[in-house]
Protein backbone atom coordinates (compact mmCIF):
# COMPACT_ATOMS: atom_id res chain seq x y z
CA UNK A 1 0.00 0.00 0.00
CA UNK A 2 1.31 3.56 -0.76
CA UNK A 3 2.87 6.34 1.90
CA UNK A 4 0.94 8.71 0.31
CA UNK A 5 -1.54 10.01 2.38
CA UNK A 6 -4.14 10.96 -0.02
CA UNK A 7 -5.22 7.34 -0.31
CA UNK A 8 -7.53 6.81 -3.05
CA UNK A 9 -11.38 6.79 -2.15
CA UNK A 10 -12.49 3.50 -0.85
CA UNK A 11 -8.62 2.45 0.18
CA UNK A 12 -8.92 1.20 3.51
CA UNK A 13 -6.30 0.73 5.87
CA UNK A 14 -5.18 -0.96 9.31
CA UNK A 15 -5.71 1.46 12.50
CA UNK A 16 -2.84 -0.15 14.54
CA UNK A 17 -4.14 -0.48 18.52
CA UNK A 18 -7.79 -0.02 17.69
CA UNK A 19 -9.69 -3.30 18.72
CA UNK A 20 -12.87 -4.78 19.28
CA UNK A 21 -14.76 -5.82 23.06
CA UNK A 22 -17.10 -8.02 22.45
CA UNK A 23 -20.22 -7.90 25.30
CA UNK A 24 -22.91 -10.49 24.55
CA UNK A 25 -25.77 -12.11 26.24
CA UNK A 26 -28.93 -11.95 28.25
CA UNK A 27 -28.06 -8.74 30.13
CA UNK A 28 -25.43 -7.23 28.03
CA UNK A 29 -27.34 -3.99 27.65
CA UNK A 30 -28.43 -3.84 31.01
CA UNK A 31 -24.80 -4.09 31.80
CA UNK A 32 -23.81 -1.69 29.42
CA UNK A 33 -26.47 0.33 30.90
CA UNK A 34 -25.12 0.51 34.34
CA UNK A 35 -21.21 0.41 33.76
CA UNK A 36 -20.89 3.25 30.82
CA UNK A 37 -21.82 6.86 30.74
CA UNK A 38 -24.05 7.64 27.94
CA UNK A 39 -27.56 5.59 28.01
CA UNK A 40 -27.65 2.67 26.28
CA UNK A 41 -31.11 1.86 26.87
CA UNK A 42 -32.32 4.70 24.48
CA UNK A 43 -30.33 3.56 21.96
CA UNK A 44 -32.27 1.80 18.99
CA UNK A 45 -30.75 -1.29 17.87
CA UNK A 46 -28.18 -1.48 14.71
CA UNK A 47 -26.88 2.51 15.80
CA UNK A 48 -23.53 3.61 17.57
CA UNK A 49 -22.59 6.37 20.57
CA UNK A 50 -19.83 7.98 21.91
CA UNK A 51 -19.32 6.57 25.45
CA UNK A 52 -16.74 5.59 28.29
CA UNK A 53 -16.08 4.11 31.09
CA UNK A 54 -15.45 6.19 33.98
CA UNK A 55 -13.25 5.88 38.00
CA UNK A 56 -15.91 6.40 40.91
CA UNK A 57 -14.29 9.70 41.04
CA UNK A 58 -15.80 10.58 37.45
CA UNK A 59 -12.34 10.55 35.67
CA UNK A 60 -12.31 8.49 32.08
CA UNK A 61 -11.08 5.38 32.42
CA UNK A 62 -11.51 4.51 28.35
CA UNK A 63 -13.48 6.60 25.64
CA UNK A 64 -14.66 4.31 23.09
CA UNK A 65 -17.60 4.12 20.27
CA UNK A 66 -20.23 1.48 21.55
CA UNK A 67 -22.82 -0.26 18.87
CA UNK A 68 -25.89 -1.15 19.81
CA UNK A 69 -25.97 -4.49 17.46
CA UNK A 70 -29.25 -6.21 19.70
CA UNK A 71 -30.27 -5.81 23.93
CA UNK A 72 -28.15 -9.02 23.66
CA UNK A 73 -24.84 -8.05 21.52
CA UNK A 74 -23.05 -4.60 22.27
CA UNK A 75 -19.26 -3.71 20.99
CA UNK A 76 -16.50 -1.83 22.12
CA UNK A 77 -14.38 0.27 19.57
CA UNK A 78 -11.61 0.98 21.80
CA UNK A 79 -8.87 3.27 20.14
CA UNK A 80 -6.31 3.75 22.69
CA UNK A 81 -6.99 1.89 26.21
CA UNK A 82 -5.79 -1.28 26.35
CA UNK A 83 -8.38 -3.47 25.53
CA UNK A 84 -7.44 -7.25 27.48
CA UNK A 85 -7.27 -5.17 30.84
CA UNK A 86 -10.19 -3.16 30.20
CA UNK A 87 -12.10 -6.40 30.07
CA UNK A 88 -10.51 -7.64 32.89
CA UNK A 89 -11.48 -5.23 34.80
CA UNK A 90 -15.11 -5.20 33.89
CA UNK A 91 -15.32 -8.95 34.58
CA UNK A 92 -14.75 -7.94 38.29
CA UNK A 93 -18.71 -6.10 37.96
CA UNK A 94 -20.78 -8.86 36.08
CA UNK A 95 -21.54 -10.65 39.09
CA UNK A 96 -24.57 -12.36 38.20
CA UNK A 97 -25.19 -11.07 35.26
CA UNK A 98 -25.79 -13.54 32.43
CA UNK A 99 -22.78 -12.25 29.68
CA UNK A 100 -20.08 -13.10 28.27
CA UNK A 101 -17.34 -10.54 27.58
CA UNK A 102 -13.66 -11.13 25.34
CA UNK A 103 -11.84 -8.96 23.02
CA UNK A 104 -12.95 -10.37 19.70
CA UNK A 105 -9.39 -11.34 18.13
CA UNK A 106 -11.39 -12.36 15.00
CA UNK A 107 -12.01 -8.75 13.82
CA UNK A 108 -10.06 -6.25 13.14
CA UNK A 109 -10.50 -1.90 12.81
CA UNK A 110 -9.90 -0.65 9.67
CA UNK A 111 -10.18 3.30 8.39
CA UNK A 112 -11.20 4.36 5.10
CA UNK A 113 -11.18 8.15 3.71
CA UNK A 114 -14.58 8.11 2.06
CA UNK A 115 -18.25 8.11 2.48
CA UNK A 116 -19.82 5.03 4.02
CA UNK A 117 -21.41 2.75 1.77
CA UNK A 118 -23.76 1.59 4.17
CA UNK A 119 -23.84 3.18 7.35
CA UNK A 120 -25.29 7.16 7.97
CA UNK A 121 -25.12 9.12 11.15
CA UNK A 122 -25.46 7.29 14.13
CA UNK A 123 -27.42 4.26 12.18
CA UNK A 124 -24.36 1.13 11.74
CA UNK A 125 -24.03 -0.44 8.20
CA UNK A 126 -25.13 -3.85 8.50
CA UNK A 127 -23.04 -6.91 9.09
CA UNK A 128 -24.40 -8.82 5.35
CA UNK A 129 -21.04 -9.52 4.47
CA UNK A 130 -19.45 -10.08 7.82
CA UNK A 131 -18.42 -6.00 7.81
CA UNK A 132 -19.65 -3.16 9.81
CA UNK A 133 -19.61 -0.22 8.94
CA UNK A 134 -19.88 3.65 10.92
CA UNK A 135 -20.05 6.80 10.11
CA UNK A 136 -16.83 8.88 10.81
CA UNK A 137 -17.77 12.01 8.66
CA UNK A 138 -17.42 14.91 10.36
CA UNK A 139 -17.59 18.96 9.07
CA UNK A 140 -14.20 18.57 6.36
CA UNK A 141 -14.85 15.31 5.38
CA UNK A 142 -15.58 11.55 4.94
CA UNK A 143 -14.60 9.08 6.82
CA UNK A 144 -15.73 5.47 7.01
CA UNK A 145 -14.82 3.01 9.87
CA UNK A 146 -14.70 -0.39 9.65
CA UNK A 147 -14.96 -3.66 11.50
CA UNK A 148 -13.82 -6.58 9.46
CA UNK A 149 -13.16 -10.12 9.60
CA UNK A 150 -8.93 -10.56 10.89
CA UNK A 151 -8.59 -12.90 7.53
CA UNK A 152 -9.65 -9.72 5.51
CA UNK A 153 -7.36 -7.31 6.89
CA UNK A 154 -6.01 -4.31 5.03
CA UNK A 155 -2.82 -3.68 5.41
CA UNK A 156 -0.52 -0.97 7.68
CA UNK A 157 0.14 2.46 6.60
CA UNK A 158 1.79 4.44 9.21
CA UNK A 159 0.60 7.67 6.93
CA UNK A 160 -3.17 7.12 6.60
CA UNK A 161 -3.19 6.14 10.23
CA UNK A 162 -1.74 9.14 11.36
CA UNK A 163 -3.85 11.37 9.26
CA UNK A 164 -6.86 9.62 10.81
CA UNK A 165 -5.42 10.50 14.49
CA UNK A 166 -5.25 13.93 13.33
CA UNK A 167 -8.80 14.15 12.03
CA UNK A 168 -10.19 12.96 15.41
CA UNK A 169 -8.79 15.42 17.38
CA UNK A 170 -9.67 18.35 14.44
CA UNK A 171 -13.23 17.51 15.76
CA UNK A 172 -12.44 17.02 19.47
CA UNK A 173 -12.38 13.68 19.75
CA UNK A 174 -9.30 12.78 22.61
CA UNK A 175 -7.02 10.39 21.93
CA UNK A 176 -5.75 9.24 25.62
CA UNK A 177 -2.25 7.97 25.82
CA UNK A 178 -2.57 5.80 28.93
CA UNK A 179 -0.62 8.01 31.00
CA UNK A 180 -3.80 10.40 30.45
CA UNK A 181 -6.27 7.49 31.60
CA UNK A 182 -7.87 8.43 35.05
CA UNK A 183 -7.15 12.23 34.88
CA UNK A 184 -10.40 13.89 33.14
CA UNK A 185 -13.29 13.92 33.68
CA UNK A 186 -16.08 13.85 30.65
CA UNK A 187 -16.60 17.67 30.99
CA UNK A 188 -12.90 18.70 30.89
CA UNK A 189 -12.74 16.65 28.02
CA UNK A 190 -15.63 18.92 26.38
CA UNK A 191 -17.79 15.40 25.61
CA UNK A 192 -20.60 17.43 25.01
CA UNK A 193 -19.26 18.10 21.77
CA UNK A 194 -19.93 14.45 21.38
CA UNK A 195 -22.99 13.54 22.95
CA UNK A 196 -20.66 11.26 24.42
CA UNK A 197 -22.11 11.25 28.16
CA UNK A 198 -25.35 11.23 29.56
CA UNK A 199 -26.94 13.30 32.95
CA UNK A 200 -30.53 11.81 32.84
CA UNK A 201 -30.13 8.17 32.21
CA UNK A 202 -29.52 6.99 36.22
CA UNK A 203 -26.56 5.65 37.80
CA UNK A 204 -23.22 4.23 36.34
CA UNK A 205 -19.25 4.59 37.82
CA UNK A 206 -18.70 8.64 38.25
CA UNK A 207 -22.24 10.17 37.47
CA UNK A 208 -22.96 11.43 40.42
CA UNK A 209 -19.81 13.70 40.16
CA UNK A 210 -20.89 14.65 36.22
CA UNK A 211 -24.79 15.35 36.81
CA UNK A 212 -23.55 17.17 40.18
CA UNK A 213 -20.91 19.00 37.86
CA UNK A 214 -23.79 19.36 35.08
CA UNK A 215 -26.82 20.70 37.36
CA UNK A 216 -24.82 23.22 39.25
CA UNK A 217 -22.83 24.60 36.10
CA UNK A 218 -19.28 23.97 38.13
CA UNK A 219 -17.70 23.20 34.69
CA UNK A 220 -14.83 25.46 34.61
CA UNK A 221 -12.52 23.42 31.86
CA UNK A 222 -12.64 22.22 28.66
CA UNK A 223 -10.95 21.23 25.65
CA UNK A 224 -8.74 23.70 23.47
CA UNK A 225 -7.02 22.57 20.05
CA UNK A 226 -3.47 23.55 19.00
CA UNK A 227 -1.20 23.61 15.97
CA UNK A 228 2.48 23.17 16.65
CA UNK A 229 5.23 23.65 15.12
CA UNK A 230 7.18 20.46 16.10
CA UNK A 231 5.43 17.31 17.79
CA UNK A 232 3.91 17.59 21.18
CA UNK A 233 3.51 15.03 24.19
CA UNK A 234 0.19 14.72 26.07
CA UNK A 235 0.87 15.55 29.69
CA UNK A 236 3.12 18.74 28.34
CA UNK A 237 2.23 21.97 30.17
CA UNK A 238 0.33 24.79 28.01
CA UNK A 239 1.56 28.27 29.42
CA UNK A 240 0.50 31.10 28.53
CA UNK A 241 2.94 34.83 28.54
CA UNK A 242 2.94 35.03 32.71
CA UNK A 243 1.20 31.44 33.92
CA UNK A 244 0.81 27.67 33.60
CA UNK A 245 -2.83 27.55 31.89
CA UNK A 246 -3.92 23.73 31.24
CA UNK A 247 -2.47 20.34 30.16
CA UNK A 248 -2.08 18.48 26.96
CA UNK A 249 -4.67 15.41 27.30
CA UNK A 250 -3.92 14.27 23.49
CA UNK A 251 -1.69 14.94 20.80
CA UNK A 252 -0.82 13.58 17.11
CA UNK A 253 1.23 13.94 14.40
CA UNK A 254 1.58 13.09 10.46
CA UNK A 255 5.33 14.49 10.48
CA UNK A 256 4.17 17.86 8.71
CA UNK A 257 0.91 18.38 11.31
CA UNK A 258 1.54 18.74 14.62
CA UNK A 259 -2.15 19.14 16.86
CA UNK A 260 -2.71 18.72 20.33
CA UNK A 261 -5.57 18.59 22.68
CA UNK A 262 -5.32 20.60 25.67
CA UNK A 263 -7.50 20.55 28.75
CA UNK A 264 -7.75 24.89 29.54
CA UNK A 265 -9.89 27.06 31.64
CA UNK A 266 -12.92 28.18 30.04
CA UNK A 267 -12.84 31.70 30.42
CA UNK A 268 -9.46 32.93 29.97
CA UNK A 269 -7.43 35.77 28.49
CA UNK A 270 -6.64 35.82 24.82
CA UNK A 271 -2.87 35.97 24.04
CA UNK A 272 0.40 34.06 23.10
CA UNK A 273 0.36 30.55 24.61
CA UNK A 274 3.76 28.52 24.71
CA UNK A 275 4.23 24.14 25.29
CA UNK A 276 7.23 22.73 25.47
CA UNK A 277 8.40 26.69 25.06
CA UNK A 278 7.26 26.18 21.73
CA UNK A 279 4.76 29.11 20.14
CA UNK A 280 1.14 26.82 19.41
CA UNK A 281 -1.79 28.91 17.33
CA UNK A 282 -5.25 27.72 19.17
CA UNK A 283 -7.37 26.57 15.81
CA UNK A 284 -11.10 26.05 16.04
CA UNK A 285 -12.55 22.57 16.70
CA UNK A 286 -14.67 21.34 13.91
CA UNK A 287 -18.31 19.86 13.99
CA UNK A 288 -19.89 16.92 12.81
CA UNK A 289 -18.75 13.99 14.62
CA UNK A 290 -21.42 14.09 17.29
CA UNK A 291 -23.99 10.86 17.45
Amino acid sequence: MPDNPHALPGQAFALPGQRLIALEGRDAAAFAQAQFMNDVKGLADGHWQWSGWLTPKGRAVALFALLRLSEQRIWLVVPDADADALVEALKRFVFRSKLVLAVREDLVIEGRFGAPERASGAAVGGEADGIVELDFSGADEARTLLIVPAAQAAAADEALAARWALADLRHGLPRLAAAQAEQWTPQQLSLDRLRGYSVKKGCYPGQEIVARTHFLGKAKRGLALFAAAAPVAAGAEVRGESAALGTVAASASDGATHLALAVLPLERAQGAAFIDGQSVQEIPLLDGLAR
